[in-house]
């Protein structure tokens, strides 16, 4: 059962973080005066800076005038124009929670008496004229495999059912230090593996907490490995959280969900804190990442979050490029399905809708899929998860102390060995593969197609391990090559169940993916209000 599990203080959020060189003056002090540089590279402006032409958002565009549902980015606003408390906010969020978890189990671990604590220290540094942050007071959750300090991170799985961590991960230490207040940890598959985009397969269930439930139907699957942050975040409990990708675990849960999300370019948001990290070759798959009901709130939390903290030796110091994004002069590319994937005739024809929304504002768009790069791909990576996978979760199980894994996770990843010598071949024809994918992509900004050939699918925790075959999955491709890659809602399937589109761009071009998926949730509407 979901317990408060936090110490009452405030943990200190730049603890063994090195911050990112544009955030230096702001991690250095809580107060403007430390902060003015970064904040105004964000577009905030200062309480004692904005005038009286009007509130300073930054930018929302989000018409929502429920307080649990609004975009981080107008909750912001509210609070740092003082229409709204961060109080008000937390509180609006925790009674979401409480009237929805109970049908779908989304957040695990609560810290209620810490996060209202520090929403009235947030309300009161305001009103002595002192912003802690672009997120200042703005409610969040964290998903379990990701350390917060003071808070139970299970990463659902046994041998770490009391684990407290003493410090934050990197990208908690950022938000926190930036204004966010912790709500609570969300549901993932023990060590997030046994999660992804796999049609019948992917949920996010584990023996410590048991099964996340979708909030747009209780009988489907939220997908994995961030199902418990889709659904929390879909259903108005939490403004944002983070999660993580290592084949699909951002991505799958954003369209089973229904909301927004991005698996950053590969190197670009620290990986330290994380339950699965640095876990030799596989690992180079895995990247964290925000998820959001609104486009606008990746782009707002990508620059607090990404940035080399001098721990994880997988990060480049690639500035953050805030260059307008003209939609007209991209070069789009788009493929209604990889030919491999069951892909249902409405997925296709969202994919279709939405490349013809670019063409007729006059971007160039070509149907083009390299399905024979995508297959060989595939099949590189399933060859991976069988050489590499069942050894990496027993260096997981024996570290921490887990005598039980999860049945779905045994089922998936026990799957044979590889010798070395084959090992080493895998290697090389997977860089020779990722060349070639570069070549391809080379003429194109953004690329369009399904996040997964199906809506949500039905929870059946028995298929697990036993359906994947390469092509499967539209999703694991980009963890692959280390692409940005980004879903956001754009259609309704006949079930009445979000389907979401993937957005996919060039290395390090992040800014252009959230760009086009900005440009399609105002087509579509994006995220919907669910039923429960």
């Amino acid at each position: 059962m979901p317990s408060d599990s936090a110490h009452t203080s405030r943990a200190t959020a730049t603890q063994s973080v090195t911050p990112h060189s544009t955030r230096r003056a702001f991690l250095r002090g809580a107060g403007l005066a430390g902060s003015s540089a970064l904040l105004a590279q964000l577009g905030v402006r200062p309480a004692s800076a904005q005038t009286s032409s009007g509130p300073s958002y930054l930018k929302s565009k989000d018409t929502n005038d429920d307080l649990a549902f609004m975009s981080a980015t107008k909750i912001a606003g509210l609070i740092r124009d003082k229409k709204v408390s961060a109080v008000e906010a937390v509180t609006a969020n925790y009674a979401r929670i409480d009237a929805v978890n109970p049908k779908i189990n989304a957040v695990v671990q609560f810290c209620r008496e810490r996060a209202m604590a520090e929403a009235k220290a947030a309300d009161q540094s305001l009103a002595s004229g002192k912003l802690l942050g672009p997120l200042h007071g703005v409610p969040m959750t964290i998903k379990d495999s990701i350390d917060t300090a003071g808070v139970i991170s299970t990463a659902g799985t046994v041998g770490r059912m009391n684990f407290i961590p003493e410090k934050d991960a990197t990208t908690v230490a950022r938000l926190r230090a930036a204004g966010a207040i912790l709500l609570g940890k969300t549901n993932t598959p023990e060590w997030t593996l046994a999660g992804g985009g796999i049609p019948g397969v992917s949920t996010t269930a584990n023996i410590v907490y048991g099964i996340t439930k979708n909030p747009y139907d209780t009988t489907r699957s939220t997908a994995g490995s961030s199902g418990g942050a889709g659904a929390i975040v879909a259903a108005g409990g939490s403004a944002f959280d983070i999660g993580t990708d290592w084949g699909g675990s951002v991505r799958g849960p954003a369209h089973n969900n229904g909301i927004a999300g991005i698996k950053p370019t590969f190197g670009r948001v620290p990986r330290t804190g994380h339950i699965v990290g640095f876990g030799g070759y596989l690992d180079n798959w895995q990247e964290l990442g925000p998820m959001a009901r609104r486009v606008e709130d990746l782009s707002l939390l990508m620059p607090i979050v990404a940035g080399p903290d001098f721990t994880d030796c997988s990060q480049y110091p690639m500035p953050w490029k805030t260059t307008p994004i003209e939609i007209s002069k991209l070069r789009v590319a788009f493929f209604p399905t990889n030919g491999l994937a069951e892909t249902t005739p409405e997925t296709q024809d969202m994919v279709k809708a939405c490349a013809k929304y670019f063409a007729d504002a006059g971007a160039q768009v070509t149907e083009d899929c390299p399905k024979d790069i995508i297959l060989e791909l595939e099949e590189i990576r399933f060859k991976f998860m069988g050489a590499c996978g069942w050894s990496y979760l027993e260096r997981l199980a024996e570290k921490w102390g887990t005598k039980a894994v999860s049945p779905t996770v045994v089922a998936r990843y026990k799957q044979g060995m590889t010798s070395t010598a084959e090992l080493i071949e895998l290697w090389e024809k997977q860089d020779a593969n990722k060349v070639r994918f570069l070549q391809w992509i080379k003429d194109y900004d953004i690329v369009l197609c399904p996040t997964a050939g199906k809506p949500a699918m039905p929870i059946n925790l028995g298929t697990a391990g036993t359906t994947w075959k390469p092509g499967s999955s539209y999703m694991g491709m980009f963890n692959t090559t280390g692409y940005p890659s980004a879903v956001v809602r754009a259609a309704t399937s006949p079930e009445k169940l979000p389907l979401g589109i993937m957005v996919t761009g060039q290395p390090w071009r992040d800014e252009i993916v959230l760009a086009a998926c900005d440009f399609i949730e105002s087509k579509t509407g994006g995220w919907q209000k669910p039923a429960i």
